[in-house]
């Protein structure tokens, strides 16, 4: 278990997401909770990946997929709220983890290119 930031974070947000799925489950919405559970999860697993990634290009890689996988949350949890389907505190509290995982998956990003 890597206990980097990035890393700590995103499953951190993973289990969120996770339990987010199980409310929305028994509040018997399956679309967006489906869709939410892959991209939210995702997040984590792209940054694992790219710990034993085979070059500089392919770590970059698969650190841009899992900020595409951060921005999709970010819309998944905006339609939530606004389905009220999530309350306000909900979407204010895991959208900024979201925007935080953005943040440094962007920084992260730069700095491998910068190199």
């Amino acid at each position: 278990m890597r206990d980097d930031k990035l890393s700590v974070q995103s499953v951190d947000f993973a289990v969120s997401i996770i339990n987010l799925v199980k409310e929305l489950k028994l509040k018997k919405e399956s679309i967006i909770s489906n869709q939410i559970g892959r991209s939210g999860t995702s997040i984590g697993a792209n940054i694992c990946e790219a710990q034993y990634a085979h070059s500089k290009a392919d770590f970059t890689a698969k650190l841009k997929i899992a900020l595409k996988e951060a921005n999709e949350t970010g819309y998944w949890l905006e339609i939530l709220y606004k389905t009220n389907y999530i309350d306000e505190q909900t979407y204010k509290s895991l959208d900024s983890i979201c925007t935080s995982l953005r943040v440094m998956l962007i920084s992260s990003i730069n700095t491998v290119n910068s190199k």
